[in-house]
């Protein structure tokens, strides 16, 4: 954790355009924030993204014991009981500890994730390999047909649809008061698999020292009355479900991405067109 904060800092200090997105994105989430308490927002975030990127080890090479030993779950009988009857998508998040939480699902039962591939083909290669050993099976976002098995071969699958989307289908819905270009996927796929989806997130948890004291893994009830004939309705269920998520742990959701790009039709940079009017009150 010592570590994963230095690496934290020097992330803050060392990626500038990152901090700023960071930092607008933070603006438009807590309004009621003031300069200064944005700004230790701000560099809390990246601290927490730091301690995430040291984690991957420990999802990745920990041991079972050592997982067990700092996991806490809430929730789980949701998963067990629904998984019994139905198939089951998991609503996931992208919280800085996700490397993490994979393990610990997997230590319950088998679990299929998806995931944006990463443009670089070795780095590519040696996350989903390792992903596939620890979890059980990875997914590339753009393999629908592999996550539509996945699914109704009745293995729980993970998917999160909370950053931006252009592709074919999307739907501008509110994302703390803001449209964004949002994925419908959840929906679509539920409605293609009679899937049950169920909400997932997981964050790490500290004592009050601000040591690691564990990681909290949470399930909640599978989402009722889901999907319904309105993708846009649907998809905005959801986002309301990971903004509750990310406002009661704001440091360790990850604001870093550009939620609201291509927001306007004209394809201008949202981001810098906020600075211009808004000005950044948490650099």
């Amino acid at each position: 954790m010592a570590l994963g904060k230095a690496l934290g800092k020097l992330l803050y200090i060392a990626v500038p355009s990152r901090r700023k997105i960071s930092c607008i994105n933070l603006q438009i989430a807590f309004p009621e924030l003031n300069d200064t308490e944005l700004a230790s927002l701000n560099r809390k975030h990246f601290i927490s993204m730091g301690r995430g990127l040291i984690e991957a080890a420990l999802g990745w090479w920990g041991t079972d014991k050592q997982i067990r030993a700092l996991s806490h779950t809430e929730g789980l009988e949701h998963l067990q009981e629904t998984i019994k009857e139905h198939n089951v998508i998991l609503l996931g998040a992208h919280f800085s500890s996700l490397e993490v939480m994979g393990r610990i699902i997997a230590q319950n039962m088998p679990l299929h994730c998806t995931y944006r591939p990463h443009q670089n083909a070795l780095i590519e290669y040696f996350v989903a390999k390792q992903r596939s050993l620890q979890y059980g099976k990875a997914i590339p976002k753009s393999n629908i047909r592999e996550m539509i098995k996945s699914i109704k071969n009745h293995h729980p699958t993970w998917y999160a649809t909370d950053q931006n989307f252009r592709g074919k289908g999307s739907v501008l819905v509110p994302f703390f008061g803001i449209e964004a270009p949002s994925n419908p996927g959840t929906s679509r796929l539920a409605k293609m698999t009679g899937a049950k989806v169920i909400p997932c997130i997981g964050v790490r948890l500290y004592d009050k020292n601000e040591k690691r004291s564990g990681y909290l893994l949470r399930f909640l009830a599978p989402i009722e009355n889901f999907p319904s004939k309105d993708l846009t309705k649907d998809t905005t269920r959801l986002n309301a479900i990971i903004e509750s998520s990310a406002i009661e742990f704001p440091d360790q959701y990850l604001w870093t991405h550009k939620r609201y790009k291509y927001l306007n039709s004209d394809s201008k940079d949202f981001y810098q067109d906020y600075m211009k009017s808004h000005g950044s009150n948490c650099l």
